[in-house]
């Protein structure tokens, strides 16, 4: 999708960068913009040692983003590699990182090229057998991402100094960091941000119950699992990864409702206090969606206005006065 986020590198610039990490050497065969993402510019790239790479390239640090958003490419990259050492979760390899600014203007990094189709745009094609066998599949490694312990709450790349030190004060100034970024952007929401400040009070104290940081991709949205043959062979897009609740993850939120994925996953979330933060974090999830769009900038008014409604909905069940 076109975002104002995306950085636009010329063919000098592509060069540059690919004989910076893999050697005055390697040359571009072929290049190709892919348009898949909304935040990050990625290019697909041919090198002439025969490598099939991806590069992806962060805003630059004049674009304005949301706060969560600072310096999520080095988030993205130490995640890959966690992930990848633990060795159950398919993801890509990283081939080189660059946050010095001294090539482009913004970070970048370059990653292996996985096989396989996102699962969005082939899952409409594919059989409900098929379809339950991968959400099967999804559940099991999700299940196996979130068993990853971490030693504080908060976003991947965050030092600990910058945490909360519960769940609960964590997760807390997330959303009110969320807020004040759609107050600063001037974002229109269907209640006001007072109304929506006292109408999370009663939902909070069930964040209590969240003792111990596990990793969080946050983001596994079919778009981010690349599957062939029926199978999944790549889980990717990491940035947004953080230390915390696992009922975070994106297949427990109102978008999805895949009993194959659950049964992978191995575990039932039915208790009044679990119920109570599926919900709280659906709030987040559909705030994010629509005051990035004042960020963002996107020219795509139906997605919006999707966002716009999927908020308004989440919203009744916290504000009495949501605007129709």
């Amino acid at each position: 999708m076109e975002s104002f986020t995306k950085v636009k590198l010329d063919d000098q610039q592509l060069r540059t960068l690919v004989t910076g990490t893999f050697g005055k050497d390697t040359s571009i065969i072929s290049s190709k913009e892919l348009t898949g993402g909304f935040f990050n510019t990625a290019y697909d790239l041919e090198l002439s040692d025969g490598r099939s790479v991806i590069l992806k390239v962060a805003p630059s640090d004049e674009t304005a983003t949301l706060s969560y958003e600072k310096d999520i490419m080095r988030a993205e990259v130490e995640a890959l590699r966690l992930v990848l050492a633990a060795g159950s979760v398919p993801v890509p390899a990283v081939y080189g990182f660059d946050e010095s600014r001294e090539r482009i203007r913004s970070p970048y990094f370059f990653m292996e090229k996985v096989e396989g189709m996102p699962y969005n745009e082939v899952k409409e094609s594919l059989t409900d057998e098929v379809k339950a066998s991968i959400e099967l599949e999804l559940g099991r490694y999700q299940r196996q991402i979130n068993e990853i312990k971490g030693g504080h709450f908060g976003l991947f790349g965050e030092s600990p100094d910058g945490t909360g030190r519960t769940w609960r004060e964590t997760f807390t100034k997330m959303i009110h960091n969320v807020l004040d970024d759609g107050q600063r952007l001037g974002a229109a929401l269907p209640s006001s941000y007072d109304e929506i400040r006292q109408g999370l009070e009663r939902y909070l104290p069930a964040l209590d119950e969240v003792t111990e940081p596990r990793l969080i991709h946050w983001d596994l949205w079919n778009g981010n699992i690349f599957v062939q043959d029926g199978a999944i062979v790549s889980i990717i897009d990491w940035e947004r990864a953080l230390w915390g609740d696992v009922l975070l993850e994106y297949y427990f939120r109102h978008f999805e409702n895949s009993p194959a994925f659950l049964e992978g996953y191995g575990a039932v979330f039915n208790s009044p206090g679990e119920q109570l933060r599926i919900r709280l974090y659906d709030l987040y999830l559909d705030l994010i969606l629509v005051i990035e769009y004042y960020s963002r900038q996107y020219k795509d008014e139906n997605h919006i206005g999707w966002a716009f409604d999927n908020l308004r909905e989440t919203l009744k069940d916290f504000v009495n006065t949501v605007e129709v």
